[in-house]
């Protein structure tokens, strides 16, 4: 393997990491702005979340994004445009993971712990606050972040709230005529 093998594979990994990074920023755009501060075609689907967090928000999504990234990687190889679509889909799984983990388990490290403690803070006490899910970094850039001593406080009240029981809407994934719980 020559030394332009690794510098296409450099580059693409260069570029797979910048596409999970940009999937922080539209989960925030879809979460923040399109779920919260405006009133979209992703509101009324999002307050379904808010109102039982057992529906998770996204879960229709996957299916069709599979098949699109699917479909690109077979049209088009490992050209930067689907390496960076892919970093976006791998940032959006890892996203839906986190967030279903979240709400359903109990955190397993202490980074989760406080993730977790902030995203449940958005649900319980603070639904205009707190957008980001898998990163703060949004929230710090635009303004959405509480302050310290006021997100200390409402993460002692989310780190009290116990997982979920019962099941997600996940199961839908695999029989789509189902209703969810």
């Amino acid at each position: 393997m020559g030394e332009s093998y690794h510098r296409v594979v450099a580059a693409n990994a260069l570029t797979f990491a910048a596409g999970v990074f940009a999937w922080t920023f539209l989960e925030y755009v879809i979460h923040g702005w399109l779920s919260h501060r405006w009133q979209t075609f992703a509101t009324p689907l999002h307050d379904v979340h808010h109102r039982d967090p057992h529906a998770v928000f996204a879960v229709g999504a996957w299916v069709p994004t599979a098949v699109i990234l699917a479909s690109l990687a077979t049209v088009f190889g490992p050209a930067p445009g689907v390496v960076l679509i892919g970093g976006i889909v791998a940032g959006f799984v890892a996203y839906e993971t986190l967030h279903y983990r979240f709400h359903f388990v109990r955190p397993a490290t202490a980074w989760e712990a406080r993730l977790r403690a902030r995203h449940l803070a958005h649900h319980q006490c603070a639904p205009d606050r707190i957008f980001g899910v898998s990163t703060r970094l949004w929230d710090r850039v635009f303004g959405s972040d509480p302050a310290p001593e006021m997100m200390l406080r409402l993460s002692k009240r989310a780190q009290a709230i116990a997982p979920l029981d019962g099941r997600s809407n996940v199961h839908l994934l695999l029989s789509p005529g189902r209703r969810a719980r």
